[in-house]
């Protein structure tokens, strides 16, 4: 965060172009179950979110929101089935854009975010989008075992598999 803002609680919706000329910054903390996106792919809501929101404009006078996130997000492990924390801490730009034909205009670095004509943003939908997109496809804890594999199919069994084994046997009579 830059030096000398001032840093004030989130409010549930806020005017993004405002923000943005004023060079607002906020903090905020959010129970995991108040994000009803996430909250199905969760073992279970136990713990919060604490985020910051940093609203300006880079020197190429691009608008940006600026987003940190930090928390720690109970899944099922799909190894072990057991519940363990996945670490969550991200930081990512959002380059603020009116329609879409603005966002090839962004630097490398950023990421589109299409602005709502009335230009209110919900700052919990982004810190639920972003949270969305951290979860893993497959969550493993880092410290279960892998799983090996200690079946081995016979010849028969291979040549039985194979697409191609019904050809050959054709293919010899």
């Amino acid at each position: 965060m830059s030096a000398g803002a001032s840093v004030v609680q989130v409010p549930e919706t806020l005017d993004a172009w405002r923000m943005v000329a004023a060079r607002r910054q906020f903090e905020g903390r959010v129970p995991l179950s108040a994000l009803t996106r996430l909250e199905p792919s969760l073992a279970d809501a136990d713990g919060e979110c604490r985020f910051t929101l940093e609203f300006g404009q880079d020197p190429l006078q691009v608008p940006f929101v600026e987003l940190a996130i930090e928390t720690g997000l109970p899944l099922v492990c799909q190894r072990s089935l057991e519940r363990f924390v996945f670490p969550v801490k991200t930081v990512q730009r959002l380059g603020l854009i009116r329609d879409e034909a603005e966002e090839a205009a962004l630097p490398p670095g950023y990421e589109p975010l299409l602005v709502p004509e009335d230009g209110q943003l919900r700052p919990l939908d982004l810190v639920e989008d972003e949270l969305v997109l951290a979860l893993p496809v497959v969550p493993v804890a880092p410290d279960s075992d892998p799983v090996e594999r200690t079946c081995s199919a016979s010849e028969e069994e291979q040549q039985a598999a194979s697409p191609f084994a019904a050809l050959a046997s054709l293919k010899k009579q």
